[in-house]
């Protein structure tokens, strides 16, 4: 049965908190019958994203009769449920709706809603859950396919979107691409993946092999990044990510106008120059790799300061530098097919 999502966010509209909703949105679109917000209720997607075109904002379930599952569109620090959203998910399972989530908080280790789900006969699906255990063994990984990892100085700020894109352009070019999803948002867009943030801490660098071997028979895979090595918070995943992908190149990513760590006001961001030079100082310690371009996050910024912007990095680093949703991913794509041409793979 194909999906008929109805998604959850319910007055969570920043592009932060409501990234599941609109990554979903904008690469699934066929997939979502609804939004389900009812301070914004009466609205289009596209009015409130930016992106949906016409998927309806609707106020109650009762207004998407067509859905078949609710999907929870949010992914706040620390992954739980708001208290008030119980209702609407029992509301949902009540309805018939199987209910979907990325949280870290299971929908299956709640009593009440798997009691629910169990007398209204629908599923719980928890994305994020997975029983990873083993341990990276740097065995078989075959060096023909190209591994490219998105990184950042900092966590949610577009580098799932720029693996999706540049995938869909070397696609375009004729490559045999794959995107390789590491967190609950790239899995509903691609099908597949493993939520390295939920892994045990030994097992992390072993997920993210296991995801490159399952992958490499690809010319070129695009493992999207998590976290940042500068985040208070996230470093480990984002380390032990790096060291199982093993990748050959990075695209460096950053957001405009972003000047401290998000969630950490008083931890000022690391500069474009740190970015680089600390991740492919980490990443060499397990093989040969290097930055081959940067990827600006300029939503918040019009044509011609993203513009400048633009030649500014390109003149400072000196790497291919394009925002890929304003300008397309071209100019990054030519840099990844630069850099295989260069290792012979």
């Amino acid at each position: 049965m194909s999906r008929r999502l109805v998604i959850l966010i319910d007055g969570h509209h920043d592009a932060h908190t409501a990234k599941t909703a609109i990554n979903v949105i904008r690469y699934k679109p066929e997939d979502v019958v609804a939004v389900l917000d009812r301070q914004a209720a009466g609205k289009t997607a596209q009015e409130l994203f930016g992106v949906g075109g016409s998927i309806p904002v609707v106020g109650s379930l009762a207004e998407a009769p067509e859905a078949n599952a609710l999907l929870i569109g949010i992914a706040p620090p620390g992954g739980k449920m708001p208290l008030p959203w119980r209702a609407i998910v029992l509301e949902a399972i009540s309805r018939g709706l199987s209910v979907v989530s990325g949280l870290h908080e299971l929908l299956k280790d709640d009593p009440e809603f798997v009691q629910a789900a169990r007398e209204h006969r629908v599923q719980l699906v928890d994305v994020r859950d997975n029983d990873e255990h083993d341990v990276a063994n740097r065995r078989g990984i075959r060096e023909g396919c190209l591994r490219i990892q998105t990184v950042a100085n900092d966590c949610s700020l577009g580098k799932m979107v720029v693996a999706v894109e540049v995938v869909a352009g070397l696609k375009r070019r004729g490559v045999d691409a794959k995107f390789v999803a590491t967190g609950q948002t790239g899995i509903l867009i691609e099908g597949d993946g493993i939520a390295v943030d939920r892994v045990i801490s030994d097992f992390v660098n072993g997920a993210a092999e296991k995801l490159v071997l399952a992958s490499q028979h690809h010319e070129v895979i695009v493992i999207e990044g998590q976290g940042s090595l500068f985040h208070p918070r996230y470093s480990c995943v984002t380390l032990g990510l790096l060291h199982g992908s093993v990748p050959d190149g990075l695209i460096l990513c950053y957001e405009m106008g972003r000047t401290v760590t998000y969630g950490m006001e008083d931890v000022p961001l690391a500069s474009l120059e740190q970015v680089r030079d600390f991740y492919e100082a980490a990443a060499n310690i397990m093989h040969p790799c290097r930055a081959v371009g940067v990827a600006i996050n300029g939503a918040n910024f019009s044509d011609a300061e993203v513009a400048a912007e633009r030649q500014q990095v390109r003149k400072r680093m000196g790497l291919p530098s394009c925002d890929v949703l304003r300008h397309g991913p071209d100019e990054l794509v030519e840099a990844v097919l630069a850099l295989k041409r260069d290792l012979g793979k």
